[in-house]
């Protein structure tokens, strides 16, 4: 099974935007750290809010940021979201009438059990999980928290 760009992507928003916490995220500024158009993430974001797995906050000093905590964020959540199907094969498909096994046949009962496998190790995993596994991910994004003034004493 291969995973389609936008949920790439969709995974590196919200790594992106876990990376960033507490503070507002731009488009601009994560299409910047994976080299990618801004009009391509603004795409893949449509589904993440629907799917309230992201805010956005309008207006001049708008952004977005998740929704909820990265680690209430599993990996399915975010393929259930932005994959639009899971046919391994065509007998996977509504239109399956073709094949004559399509009632008694292993393959299709062993690739739904191999998908199942798929999608319960992914709803093991969390967008926090893949933020933690690399400790310098703000450095490797670009993210630089602006320092705070030294008190004049």
């Amino acid at each position: 099974m291969r995973l389609t760009r936008q949920t790439n992507y969709a995974m590196r928003i919200l790594m992106y935007c876990a990376a960033n916490e507490g503070r507002l995220s731009r488009v601009p500024e994560i299409a910047a750290a994976y080299t990618v158009s801004e009009l391509f993430l603004f795409k893949i974001l449509q589904p993440l809010v629907e799917a309230k797995l992201v805010q956005t906050v309008r207006g001049r000093n708008g952004g977005v940021r998740l929704a909820k905590p990265a680690d209430q964020i599993s990996l399915f959540d975010v393929v259930r979201v932005t994959e639009e199907s899971f046919a391994m094969a065509e007998c996977f498909e509504t239109d399956a009438a073709e094949c004559p096994l399509v009632d008694s046949c292993g393959l299709n009962s062993a690739l739904r059990e191999a998908l199942n496998a798929f999608f319960e190790v992914l709803a093991r995993y969390t967008i926090a999980d893949l933020v933690a596994a690399r400790p310098n991910m703000r450095d490797l994004l670009g993210i630089h928290f602006p320092e705070p003034h030294a008190l004049a004493g």
